[in-house]
């Protein structure tokens, strides 16, 4: 029954989210075709719509896409590495998490996209300044969600384990671990999502000839813009959605 229900509500919020867009897309035509929006600000989606089928036709959005997909895929993987490790060296001693636990929620909330500047001075303009940005950003939800997931685990099971004479190993595989994985999880999504932004900001903002929306943008080439900012953002629902997948997958395990 929880299983059936469960399922309902998933697609309840699927069917919401899907209205959500169709009303978007809505309100956007009757603007742009009945109520005086002008096209150079908002161009018609059918516009856009044959400029997108335009683009996914020639192939010319392969370069950058390939581009932004290995930055996004590097810059997880260096905050994955980094945010796990810490953050489990430091969820070991209360000491440790009252020290930096507030000192990473403190650095976490200070926007760091406004230090682009220093990362492209350092990494310069090409690949590894959006890297660096996006790892940085994104480890702080990694290590602040593995120190909480870690090291707030009831301590009655870690003290039934120990009386029972569980190794260390034991004690992670089979008491911290699946203690913290749900929340582990959710910090590794929030990571990649944020990951996924910085990179695309910063794209936009830094790179060696301009990115391609920034370019369009200044040759107010409306319609190609908006085309690639559809194409940026169904890339990006949909990462979001596989990994959100994967991380529904983990916790029924």
């Amino acid at each position: 029954m929880n299983g059936q229900q469960e399922q309902q509500e998933r697609w309840l919020s699927r069917c919401l989210q899907i209205g959500f867009v169709l009303v978007l897309l809505l309100l956007w035509y009757l603007g742009t075709t009945y109520w005086g929006i002008s096209g150079i600000l908002l161009p018609n989606p059918v516009m856009v719509l044959h400029d997108l089928k335009e683009v996914l036709g020639s192939g010319e959005f392969l370069p950058d896409l390939e581009v932004t997909l290995f930055e996004v895929a590097v810059a997880f993987a260096l905050s994955c590495v980094s945010g796990l490790a810490l953050g489990y060296l430091i969820s070991r001693s209360p000491y440790l998490i009252a020290m930096f636990e507030p000192l990473l929620s403190s650095v976490y909330s200070i926007p760091i996209i406004l230090f682009l500047p220093l990362f492209v001075l350092f990494f310069g303009l090409g690949p590894w300044s959006k890297i660096a940005l996006g790892a940085t950003i994104s480890f702080f939800p990694i290590v602040l969600n593995t120190i909480a997931g870690f090291g707030y685990v009831d301590r009655i099971f870690i003290t039934a384990a120990r009386s029972m004479g569980a190794s260390n190993a034991q004690m992670f595989r089979y008491v911290l671990l699946p203690a913290a994985l749900p929340v582990v999880l959710t910090g590794l999504r929030i990571g990649f999502t944020i990951a996924l932004l910085a990179v695309l900001g910063s794209e936009t903002i830094a790179s060696f000839a301009g990115h391609r929306i920034a370019q369009l943008a200044d040759a107010m080439e409306t319609v190609r813009m908006f085309a690639y900012i559809t194409f940026a953002v169904a890339i990006a629902a949909g990462l979001n959605a596989l990994v959100s997948s994967l991380e529904r997958q983990a916790k029924r395990r």
